[in-house]
């Protein structure tokens, strides 16, 4: 008869679909997550978790992508900066690339209504990461990052993404080109949530958190104080001591979250694509 024991990729799953990484992060520590599973089913006292069939749900959804977890090769080691709040695994479509394209990532993210002026600044630095080897990674977002995918993309080098919502659809909808395009070019698109799951105001705060982990710097090219999502990204970095990169702020107003990371000396200028380029080079 064939084994009904859960493995740890179907738990890890499992866990991450009804907890947050803290929640379970303690238990992880002295137990293995087929244990801590079946401990948080014993304790639920609605009956939820019972009803919750994790080794036909992992099938179900690596229809779309694979679920990689902390024991596999391919496996970030940078996301263990998080801590607690290393994620228990990540959903992905180009898997096989994640150790070549994390080993050099840079976010290049900002505004999604973002100026002229910004999305130039954008391709250039955008272009010259690319250019030099780095994998320039972003989400899938209106404005700068679709902006930093598409040219890099033009340097025929390959890109890394990170969406807030399963893979099974991109966010926005209409960017499922995109989407589709970058495991096709050799690049990768990582989620920390299963095929199905819509993009929300949590979804999008986590995913701002995961790609400041996956990354070794941060290029903020314009940001809205206290609204974009690319602002959480920028402090995350900061808390991690990944460097924070921003150009010289043209537009107070468009990027007075700029203003106040330069201010508050947590992030550091780069007015140009070589000045970038030397920060990156110096860090090991």
């Amino acid at each position: 008869m064939p084994s009904t024991a859960l493995s740890e990729r179907a738990a890890r799953a499992a866990l991450a679909a009804h907890f947050p990484p803290h929640q379970v992060a303690a238990d992880l520590a002295h137990r293995s997550a087929e244990e801590v599973w079946q401990h948080s089913v014993d304790r639920d006292v609605s009956g939820r978790l019972a009803q919750y069939k994790p080794t036909e749900e992992l099938a179900n959804a690596q229809l779309t992508c694979q679920f990689v977890i902390p024991s596999d090769d391919v496996w970030p080691a940078a996301l263990t900066d998080l801590g607690p709040h290393c994620p228990l695994g990540l959903w992905v479509r180009g898997h096989e690339q994640l150790p070549r394209l994390t080993a050099r990532a840079v976010a290049v993210t900002g505004n999604r209504a973002a100026t002229a002026q910004a999305l130039a600044c954008t391709r250039a630095f955008a272009t010259a990461f690319a250019e030099a080897g780095h994998t320039v990674t972003a989400t899938l977002a209106y404005g700068v990052d679709s902006t930093a995918h598409q040219a890099a993309a033009h340097t025929r080098h390959a890109t890394l993404a990170v969406l807030p919502r399963g893979l099974d659809r991109a966010h926005p909808h209409d960017h499922a080109p995109l989407l589709s395009s970058l495991p096709a070019s050799g690049g990768a698109v990582v989620s920390l949530f299963p095929p199905g799951t819509p993009a929300s105001g949590t979804t999008l705060r986590a995913s701002a958190a995961l790609l400041a982990a996956l990354v070794r710097a941060v290029f903020l090219v314009e940001a809205l104080d206290r609204v974009e999502t690319a602002m959480h990204t920028a402090e995350v970095a900061a808390d991690l001591h990944r460097p924070v990169l921003v150009p010289p702020p043209s537009d107070a107003v468009r990027a007075d979250g700029n203003v106040r990371l330069l201010a508050e000396q947590r992030a550091a200028l780069a007015p140009h694509p070589a000045d970038a380029l030397t920060v990156l080079a110096s860090l090991r």
